[in-house]
């Protein structure tokens, strides 16, 4: 298809009202998404809820697989199919929905500015952990990723997951970091954040945009996600507007969602929060 023709369909797709049956494609829930991939759905999920925007969750064993990008979430609209953050914020702002549009200039690149940091930072370090500190990689990461694969295809796709994330970490200049750097790391960001958020309900206000969404997610993630230990949820713990901030949030767009995790039948989650 042809640029303009992609234009065109992008056109057509963005004059289209938002459908009831969107559907956001994530791992399996129980027994096989990882922390990062928790993180960036729930960012995605919590996103489309502060538009007022529905959304039916889906979870496949091969969502990883079924994306455009090889990335999770994605959502699946109509004849359109976006993954990732950024794109659906872009996707959404296209059919008229956006949570910063009451933003100034000034304002919308420090909002970047500060996404960019979590993805940077957080998202990284969630990274790291999962795949590049072994005992988190033997006792949970690969387990759960290849879980929904028989042998010899389920260690061949979770060695070959564990390569690729290393050879990023090498890339960017992780490699070398101990546990205890990234550690430190993520609670420089808490802290940067922190201070940005202050005393307000939101980080511009009191009204949310995408930064809220996306902190949310990897917030609320790392506190209620059970690791070998509880090192990652302590650093976040630190900050007690962060940790209200995450509360507000859930009750204000999830206190009536049923959440699978409180079951406790899933030894990933710890549930809510404390």
């Amino acid at each position: 298809m042809s640029l303009a023709a992609e234009a065109f369909v992008s056109q057509i797709a963005a004059a289209e009202p938002w459908p009831e049956n969107a559907t956001l494609y994530q791992p399996l829930k129980e027994d096989q998404i990882l922390l990062s991939d928790s993180a960036s759905s729930l960012a995605v999920q919590t996103f489309l809820r502060m538009c007022g925007l529905p959304v039916l969750v889906s979870c496949r064993a091969n969502a990883e697989y079924m994306s455009p990008s090889g990335k999770v979430p994605f959502i699946h609209v109509g004849n359109q199919v976006v993954s990732e953050l950024g794109p659906i914020v872009q996707f959404t702002k296209a059919k008229g929905h956006s949570l910063s549009d009451g933003l100034d200039d000034v304002q919308r690149a420090e909002m970047k500015a500060y996404m960019e940091l979590v993805n940077n930072m957080l998202l990284t370090a969630e990274l790291y952990i999962q795949w590049c500190d072994d005992h988190t990689a033997t006792e949970i990461s690969r387990p759960r990723y290849s879980s929904p694969y028989s042998w010899p295809l389920n260690h061949i796709l979770a060695y070959q997951k564990q390569w690729e994330v290393r050879r990023k970490m090498n890339a960017i200049g992780w490699s070398g970091k101990s546990l205890e750097q990234v550690y430190e790391d993520v609670s420089q960001c808490c802290q940067a954040l922190s201070q940005r958020l202050g005393t307000q309900p939101y980080f511009f206000s009191k009204q949310p945009t995408e930064l809220d969404a996306l902190v949310f997610g990897h917030l609320f993630t790392i506190l209620t996600t059970q690791l070998t230990n509880d090192e990652l949820a302590e650093k976040v713990k630190s900050y007690t507007n962060l940790l209200s901030f995450c509360h507000r949030i859930e009750q204000t767009y999830f206190k009536e969602h049923e959440r699978e995790s409180q079951s406790g039948s899933s030894r990933h989650s710890k549930g809510s929060l404390p």
